[in-house]
């Protein structure tokens, strides 16, 4: 970022905060600086309080599993790493913790508050960086010790956190710029630490394995301490917070070794319960409305929520039927398929990796949430391998919570989510997803991506109309303009611009508000209509307008959109497929063939023109990603019209194929 684009972003970033913000802002800025003096400071000494939890052997497991494990396990010896959802990265032996593994450029060992992360000359692509930094794939080397006792795994981790420490000595480097970093790497810590046995381990055995400890708990130490004096807040207290707090919270418990502890174990405790609450909607929708985010936050409260069972200091029962409710709206909008709609921002990042393949993080959710809240039966039943590997590291009772909890839903008003179709979770399950919701959370609704009533669709578990997702966050600025624009979702745009008006990659200046104006009655005979005001900025304000019908008997699902306008403008109504699925312009429309369904769709409006778009590049548009920093071409149909009041209607019928 230049000098006039940060002069830039600081003035939009100005315009978001309230005056309360910029006084704390100063304040963090001030102690920022002061903190710098602290830099080379030792830990006091800890006290023998360090808390080593019950955990004995391994969890059962298949020998697939332990296969994939052990397998896993040598890679990471060898330097190969997972980041993100699948890619494997060369990171070195020894690791080099402060190299971005994509660009090979190796950020500063400077104190961390000088470090410029947005500067890619300087610390190149700095997820990369802290992606590896979390420290999961560490837990996968404990891992290999529990299952095969084999002193190799317990060097190979010892060689590890040795690197690390030597590389990243406290506020020094990349790696302690980011509260939340912090934070995951903390739960992974204790993850490791709960599995090879705490203070007792074979680990600290000798002059080095001493030195070792010593050394890690004084990085605990300020770990701790840096996390509590630069807690996410005002308009960045998002998942961000939550994850800084169940960071600290884990950390304090595992290692409640110094005077401060019982003061960050209670204050993170006490925001813990409270941010469990207000993130997260009535009927249980994450207020960022970034469907990843709803999953991550959702980890760092079942890993703070367990680490109080383990410990006897359980958590109350609000905070867990927050949690109850998350699970509800995340297992009502999978489909029979297991798909999730691709909403907001994601960057596959996660708070815990323990199974091989940690590809399916709802799955893993839901599963854990059926074990926790006892909808599963015995706690350690056959069930995702990731939860019983939780579940064995963190042992402890079940929580205080409501048995009578419904599993599943469609409407979710408060979130501002409803859901429409038929035969939910069967084998001819039709389920379409509206987005009537606010863009995001706080004042920079940093996730949210300018969507109002957009759609999604998928037939018989086959995504069919899909929100294309996020790609990356610090690639080329056009594509993170596209990713989280108007144009990548399936709704309308207006004379080309967004619903909502940018002021940075995480930011928005002006947020469209969505307003359901007719509730519809059920999934199966679905009468929608909404609004939002997001073009009503223009200099003749334009209100767009959606209807939705859905039949089940019928399988006809009918959209109809206006605008409201004085003057005539250009409207642009996209509708984005799947991949995978067989689209063609027709005479009479579109036809739509996927594995098990036919959708034949019809438009009808004045002077429209109906195009399909893959893989442009200039500007962007037909693009999908499912996974972070990767992207594919997809079928868009773009149909536009130059109009002030005459409405597009599109008529989809959906046939199964036997």
């Amino acid at each position: 970022m230049n000098a006039t684009g940060s002069l830039g972003w600081l003035v939009n970033r100005l315009r978001c905060m309230s005056v309360a913000e910029v006084g704390y802002r100063v304040r963090q800025a001030a102690a920022t600086r002061m903190g710098r003096r602290m830099a080379g400071r030792t830990a006091p000494a800890p006290l023998p309080r360090a808390r080593t939890l019950p955990v004995q052997g391994a969890p059962t497991l298949d020998a697939a599993e332990i296969e994939a494990l052990l397998l896993d396990a040598d890679r990471i010896c060898a330097g190969h790493v997972v980041l993100f959802a699948e890619r494997r990265f060369d990171v070195g032996v020894p690791t080099a913790w402060n190299r971005d593994p994509e660009t090979g450029v190796v950020g500063p060992a400077i104190y961390a508050g000088d470090i410029p992360i947005t500067n890619r000359e300087l610390v190149g692509d700095i997820k990369h960086v802290w992606e590896l930094n979390r420290h999961l794939h560490l837990v996968r080397l404990a891992q290999a010790w529990v299952l095969s006792r084999e002193v190799r795994w317990l060097h190979a981790l010892a060689q590890q956190l040795r690197s690390w420490l030597d590389q990243c000595p406290p506020l020094t480097g990349p790696n302690w710029t980011s509260s939340l970093e912090l934070g995951i790497r903390l739960i992974n810590w204790s993850l490791v630490w709960q599995l090879v046995g705490g203070e007792k381990s074979s680990l600290f055995e000798g002059e080095s394995g001493q030195k070792l400890r010593e050394d890690w708990q004084g990085s605990i130490h300020a770990h701790c301490r840096s996390i509590a004096r630069h807690l996410s807040r005002h308009s960045s207290a998002n998942n961000h917070l939550i994850g800084e707090l169940a960071g600290l919270y884990v950390g304090a418990s595992t290692w409640p070794c110094w005077k401060e502890s019982a003061g960050w174990l209670e204050q993170a405790r006490r925001e813990l319960e409270h941010e469990a609450v207000v993130q997260f909607s009535r009927d249980g929708v994450n207020r960022e409305q970034a469907f990843a985010y709803h999953i991550f936050s959702s980890e760092f409260l079942f890993v703070a929520g367990l680490m109080g069972q383990a410990c006897g200091q359980p958590f109350p029962r609000p905070y867990w039927a927050s949690l109850q409710r998350a699970l509800r709206f995340l297992r009502s909008v999978r489909d029979a398929g297991g798909n999730l709609p691709a909403v907001g921002d994601a960057d596959d990042g996660c708070v815990f990796r323990l199974d091989a393949s940690g590809m399916d993080r709802a799955a893993q959710l839901l599963a854990l949430g059926d074990i926790v809240f006892g909808a599963g039966g015995d706690r350690f039943a056959d069930n995702h391998p990731g939860v019983r590997w939780l579940l064995h590291a963190l042992p402890g009772p079940r929580p205080d919570c409501d048995p009578h909890e419904v599993d599943s839903g469609w409407a979710f008003p408060d979130g501002g989510y409803l859901l429409f179709g038929s035969h939910f979770g069967e084998h001819q399950e039709i389920k379409g997803m509206l987005d009537c919701g606010p863009l995001g959370y706080l004042g920079i609704a940093a996730h949210g991506h300018a969507d109002a009533l957009a759609m999604t669709l998928s037939v018989a578990g086959e995504e069919c109309l899909i929100d294309p997702g996020t790609y990356s966050y610090w690639q080329d600025q056009k594509w993170r303009d596209y990713f989280r624009g108007t144009s990548a979702h399936n709704t309308v745009r207006i004379d080309g611009q967004d619903q909502s008006v940018s002021g940075g990659r995480f930011m928005w200046l002006r947020k469209a508000q969505a307003r359901i104006e007719r509730m519809p009655s059920s999934p199966n005979d679905f009468d929608f209509r909404g609004s939002h005001d997001g073009y009503t900025r223009l200099s003749d304000p334009v209100r767009h307008m959606r209807s939705v019908r859905f039949d089940g008997p019928s399988n006809t699902l009918v959209v109809r959109d206006e605008v409201s306008a004085r003057k005539q403008h250009k409207v642009e109504l996209f509708w984005h497929f799947a991949p995978e699925l067989d689209v063609r312009l027709t005479s009479h429309g579109l036809s739509v063939r996927g594995k098990r369904f036919v959708l034949q769709m019809q438009a009808n409006g004045a002077d429209l023109q109906l195009e399909l778009v893959r893989g442009a590049e200039n500007p962007p548009l037909g693009w999908c990603s499912r996974t972070y920093e990767s992207k594919r071409p997809c079928e868009v149909l773009r149909i536009t019209t130059v109009s002030s009041a005459v409405p597009v209607e599109c008529r989809f019928t959906i046939t199964f194929l036997h």
